[in-house]
């Protein structure tokens, strides 16, 4: 019986301290990973931030080129009536100054 509880102590002995430092470099390692995955949340948060920044800034400048589109068809439409009246005006002209001519 005394070599069976000696075995059994010698069993404690040492398997006690082997996990009890299993245990204390698990600790370690997990305040390692953590410490690594905050900052990798930081980084990431980081660049979300700045890609948000830049899509926001991107919107705004093709909202202003969707207003300058606009504002071109308006130009253009309106000098399209311009250059009809321009037109029309031009022939009264040929046909008032022709009847100028012929009488």
């Amino acid at each position: 019986m005394n070599d069976v509880l000696a075995s059994l102590l010698t069993a404690v002995a040492g398997g006690v301290p082997a996990v009890i430092a299993v245990v204390l470099s698990n600790r370690s390692h997990d305040k390692v990973i953590d410490e690594r995955l905050k900052n990798t949340n930081e980084l990431i948060n980081e660049r979300t931030n700045n890609t948000n920044d830049r899509i926001q800034e991107l919107s705004a400048r093709v909202e202003k080129h969707n207003n300058l589109i606009e504002r071109m068809a308006l130009v253009e439409a309106s000098a399209k009536s311009a250059h009809k009246r321009i037109d029309d005006m031009s022939s009264q002209i040929k046909i008032a100054t022709r009847q100028k001519e012929n009488a």
